[in-house]
């Protein structure tokens, strides 16, 4: 017994001093984040709050010196009203450590069903996979910028538990009749129901609402529930998109006016469409043709391409039971198809170097496959590396040469997925009817 006490007491102290060692890593990223972008975009929107508070319009503050103009919801200005009262520095802080907390929950979600299908540690595996997150280059971006991309990348991978729990009760009533057929009286307490919601994931839909209502760009997420059959989840994120955007509707009236008539449309607002940080396919076309905006005709024709085709991969992965790599799809495919995507908001890029970086890991170790899949798992090793030096890499090598973008259109096309590595029990699909014409056994 003591040699254990000893051995329980050394680990617990590795994993304290693992903890404090990425604690301590975490805090010199953000300093040193703060320190290179000078949180320029949170210092806009700061100022225009100011000025909406003080009695001017939250779209009419144009930063000094320059072009740049606040371009942020009304509901996502409200929710930044309580920084905009403290220094600028204690401001960016405070987002950076919220960021911070919304990455590693994300991680949890990401990784934990890969550590738990090797058998490893899922505390170890979670804090490697956020330590290596922390180090890209937009995750850096967010931070010393001062945007919100992790926030609203956390709402929208919270939805993926719900999705899970779903998944699971909907297995559970079909494998277990006789718990849904119980006849004991139902405890209506609140505290009772609210652990329900929870439990049976009746809430997914409420972070991409949320997200959508904060920025337009989530919007995607919602038409991919609906192009899956997963109504509930939609109906559920359409309700809270509406209720948000009403209640804003009836606490600033003109700026919620504004924002959905004029400034959302503005999509050279915060910056010029051609600018080298704008890695989307309008920011590429407008590039190569020389012009401050893409021609409208190329970039619908192509862009409504990309949707076509990241949507209905998109709606293949969840069928396969691989949802993670179906929200990656999605949001890679916003990135693309949308006017604008900046370093911060590229983040979705990690998730897709995770999931190549398991696709590989789970080929090499199948004995089932044959030799010609696992040497392809090799290629997709090979990718992942690549793609965590380019998400690793500065944004000068990587934009000068649209790597990122290309690295985009690529991903849309060819991201892998994983099937049946939701970890919820499948449910019971009705038997195939009997072939016409009988195969015989070993066929």
């Amino acid at each position: 017994m003591p040699a254990i006490d000893r051995g329980v007491r050394r680990a617990a102290r590795t994993r304290f001093a693992m903890v404090a060692l990425g604690g301590l890593g975490a805090l010199a990223i953000i300093t040193l984040s703060l320190h290179r972008y000078g949180l320029s975009t949170l210092s806009v929107d700061l100022a225009a709050i100011r000025g909406w508070t003080a009695g001017d319009g939250l779209y009419d503050y144009q930063a000094p010196g320059g072009e740049t103009r606040a371009a942020l919801s009304p509901a996502l200005a409200l929710l930044l009203a309580p920084l905009a009262v403290l220094p600028l520095p204690a401001a960016g802080s405070l987002l950076a450590l919220a960021s911070v907390a919304a990455l590693v929950l994300a991680s949890v979600v990401l990784a934990g069903p890969i550590a738990r299908r090797y058998g490893h540690r899922r505390a170890m595996v979670v804090l490697t996979i956020a330590a290596l997150a922390m180090l890209t280059s937009p995750v850096r971006a967010t931070l010393g910028l001062g945007r919100t991309d992790l926030l609203l990348f956390g709402l929208v991978v919270a939805d993926l538990v719900a999705l899970r729990r779903a998944a699971w009760t909907r297995s559970r009533a079909t494998w277990w009749p006789a718990r849904r057929a119980s006849r004991t009286l139902p405890d209506r307490s609140l505290r009772h129901r609210l652990r329900r919601v929870w439990a049976t994931g009746a809430w997914a839909g409420a972070g991409t609402g949320l997200a959508t209502a904060l920025a337009a760009a989530p919007v995607l997420f919602i038409g991919y529930l609906l192009l899956t059959r997963q109504r509930r989840a939609a109906l559920t994120a359409l309700a809270t998109a509406a209720t948000v955007t009403l209640g804003m509707l009836l606490l600033a009236p003109d700026e919620t006016l504004t924002w959905y008539g004029t400034a959302l449309w503005e999509l050279d607002r915060a910056a010029p469409i051609s600018t080298p940080d704008n890695q989307s396919l309008a920011g590429v076309l407008a590039r190569l043709y020389g012009f401050s905006a893409p021609p409208v005709l190329v970039w619908f024709s192509f862009g409504v391409l990309v949707l076509a085709v990241g949507l209905i991969r998109a709606r293949s992965a969840h069928a396969d039971g691989d949802e993670i790599a179906a929200f990656t799809l999605v949001a890679l495919t916003c990135a693309v198809a949308g006017p604008v995507t900046g370093q911060a908001e590229t983040v979705w890029l990690i998730p897709a170097v995770l999931i190549l970086a398991d696709t590989a890991t789970r080929r090499r170790l199948s004995a089932r496959l044959p030799r010609s899949a696992r040497f392809a798992g090799a290629g997709f090793a090979v990718a992942a590396l690549l793609g965590y030096g380019l998400l690793v890499a500065g944004p000068l090598w990587a934009y000068g040469w649209n790597a990122t973008a290309l690295a985009l259109i690529v991903l849309v096309n060819a991201l892998p997925w994983r099937y049946g590595s939701a970890p919820a029990i499948p449910e019971l699909r009705p038997a195939k009817k009997p072939a016409a014409i009988p195969v015989p056994r070993g066929g």
